[in-house]
């Protein structure tokens, strides 16, 4: 038997933004353990805004388990937060609030800022770098700077060994912000592989002395923001689906547009203004290939008879993939499909 390295990641009970924690434990294995050999463990929740000091237990539950390359039989372990009795969600748990679909499919794309001496990579020490135009998916040292590709493909290269699904990364619109994303089948797997991707950013992060801002606004003035759109589907929106579906699917969204931007990140009225591609926060609307509306609605999809993916682009990068996935899908259960 060998011993393996597993590092415990959960969410913290701070708000509105969650911080990520971990811890290592030690176990003995013969192979790589499977989800089903990792055992619970409990954590101090009086020191994670979790517990009170005079009852402080807290249970951390494994619900997925990845390779770690960076440690000799490494494994990050994403965990949910449970009571002491091991079976009752704790209250900051969001993961538990998500409607268990296998069908149900999401894609995140998830923007975010370096950081260094407090400010984005590549602006000056004062005043601002050239305006935005030729930072998005640019090349050359003037667009990216030195260090923040070398950062972003090693942060590839760790997220790919570990099995997280990535689906590409890419420079964003704004000098210092970069973008990945990553899709999951399964109404948990891609939040699941978000959180383990940002922890895996901010880990790397470290040796370089970088910070990840992911405020969806940290730059005021014309620069863009920072989102993290979500591309959703059901078995229903992709085989059945139609226009009349849509329509009524539509208008449930409508309706529940304030239930949605609760949940869909802190600050968000700086970035969903109405310019910088998004819809302003006190509206909603949908639109044929529209980076201005709240729900941006694929060729491919009106092209297939109104079948496939939709992309909500309210969520901002902040925001929770758990929560931003349970209010989606909430939303989709309130429509009849009859």
């Amino acid at each position: 038997m060998s011993k393996y390295k597993l590092e415990y990641v959960w969410l913290d009970g701070y708000t509105p933004v969650p911080n990520l924690r971990s811890k290592t434990k030690i176990e003995n294995f013969d192979e790589f353990p499977t989800l089903d050999q990792l055992p619970m463990w409990g954590f101090d929740g009086s020191s994670t805004r979790q517990a009170e000091g005079r009852s402080s237990d807290c249970m951390l539950k494994p619900v997925a388990v990845y390779p770690d390359v960076t440690r000799i039989n490494g494994a990050l372990v994403m965990c949910e937060v449970m009571m002491p009795d091991g079976v009752t969600p704790h209250p900051s748990n969001s993961r538990a609030t998500i409607l268990d679909d296998a069908g149900a499919w999401f894609g995140f794309e998830q923007e975010y800022f370096l950081f260094q001496n407090g400010r984005p990579i590549g602006f000056p020490e004062e005043g601002y770098p050239a305006p935005q135009g030729e930072y998005y998916t640019g090349v050359g040292y003037k667009n990216v700077g030195d260090i923040a590709r070398q950062i972003v493909e090693e942060h590839l290269d760790l997220c790919l060994d570990a099995g997280i699904n990535h689906e590409g990364i890419n420079a964003e619109v704004a000098k210092g912000q970069w973008e990945f994303q990553i899709f999951g089948k399964g109404s948990k797997t891609a939040a699941d592989q978000v959180w383990m991707a940002r922890y895996l950013l901010l880990r790397l992060c470290e040796q370089y002395q970088i910070d990840v801002e992911f405020h969806c606004k940290p730059i005021r003035g014309d620069w863009n923001g920072s989102g993290m759109h979500a591309n959703f589907s059901t078995d229903y929106m992709r085989e059945v689906g139609g226009k009349e579906y849509f329509e009524k699917l539509m208008s449930q969204f409508q309706k529940n547009m304030d239930e949605h931007i609760a949940v869909y990140g802190p600050d968000n009225h700086l970035r969903l203004t109405g310019l910088h591609e998004t819809q302003s926060i006190d509206k909603f609307s949908y639109g044929l290939a529209d980076r201005g509306s709240s729900i941006r609605i694929p060729h491919s999809f009106v092209n297939s008879g109104y079948k496939g993916y939709l992309e909500d682009r309210r969520p901002n990068s902040q925001g929770d993939p758990y929560q931003i996935a349970s209010r989606i899908l909430k939303t989709i259960s309130e429509v009849p499909t009859a």
